[in-house]
Order: C-alpha cells, then sequence, then structure tokens
C-alpha cells in the first residue's frame, strides 16, 4: 500500500479513529524514540554528554529544577 492510499483512507475515517491513529502513531514513535536511546548507550554514544554533565555538577554548574 502506498502512502497516497493511506491517505485517501485516513481522509474517510471519522475523527475518533483519526485520533486513534493519532495516538497509536505517537506511541509507535515513542517506542522507536526508546530503542535508538538503548542503542546509543549502549554503543557509548553518550557516554560523553554524561561525562560533560558529571564534569559541570562536579563545578558547579547546574541548577535545581
Amino acid at each position: 500500500m502506498s502512502v497516497e492510499e493511506i491517505e485517501k483512507a485516513i481522509k474517510k475515517l471519522s475523527a475518533r479513529d483519526r485520533a486513534r491513529i493519532r495516538v497509536w502513531l505517537e506511541e509507535v514513535d515513542e517506542k522507536e524514540w526508546d530503542r535508538q536511546i538503548e542503542r546509543d548507550a549502549k554503543t557509548g554514544k553518550l557516554d560523553k554528554f554524561a561525562q560533560k554533565a558529571l564534569e559541570d555538577v562536579r563545578a558547579g554548574r547546574f541548577r535545581k529544577l
């Protein structure tokens, strides 16, 4: 099925069904984001950011939220 076909089908849906699809798509995106963060953490891509954060805390360069 092409994107164009999906778009046409979505236009035929009720507002309630479009809302359900929107929620579902957000969940799909959130799960993919979580998987990407996990991959980046496992491969060390986030290490430099963690190190910088620790250095900033040790040097007092932070604000409490």
